[in-house]
């Protein structure tokens, strides 16, 4: 793994996870404690597209998604210092995974697979690659060896609030040099 820390200010900050881990909620916090503005990549994908992520993916496949959201990336790894949140599969791509470790720190989400799904399924949002709770898991147990590469590892749980969970991913961040 290449070496990255936040004492680099044009170091950015890749908030990964699985769906409903909280990068979205998160990641926003995070960036104003950091004074750096945040990205969800897939907020960015759906603009480009105009399109729900849902539409995109029924549309033109898993497959032309995931490019997509390789370009999106690359383009928000290359701009300015941010907190960018990735979708929770971005992290399957190898470039994906070079991108983000060559150009920031990965600070991985790391909640557990029940509370996940258990936001999946409050959110009301449809998510195509999670249709039932065992395709959920299969995604959630193939992820995991490649989010357990991530630099910091902050472990969330159903008590903690989002400001607490961004004040400990920003408290870990000061600790990584």
């Amino acid at each position: 793994m290449i070496e990255s820390n936040i004492s680099n200010p044009k170091s950015q900050i890749f908030l990964v996870g699985f769906m409903a881990s909280g990068k979205s909620t998160v990641g926003p916090l995070l960036a104003a404690r950091l004074g750096r503005p945040f990205i969800d990549l897939d907020e960015r994908i759906v603009a480009q597209a105009r399109s729900t992520i849902f539409d995109l993916i029924e549309r033109v496949g898993e497959e032309r998604f995931r490019q997509l959201e390789t370009q999106t990336l690359r383009a928000a790894a290359l701009d300015g210092a941010a907190v960018i949140a990735p979708g929770g599969g971005a992290i399957t791509g190898t470039e994906n995974r070079e991108l983000m470790q060559r150009h920031g720190t990965l600070v991985w989400l790391a909640a557990p697979f029940e509370l996940c799904w258990q936001r999946i399924r409050q959110d009301g949002v449809t998510r195509p690659l999670a249709p039932d709770e065992a395709t959920a898991r299969a995604r959630y147990e193939q992820r995991l060896p490649l989010y357990r590469q991530a630099d910091i590892h902050v472990a969330i749980n159903e008590q903690m609030t989002a400001a607490q969970i961004a004040e400990e991913c920003w408290r870990r961040l000061q600790n990584c040099d």
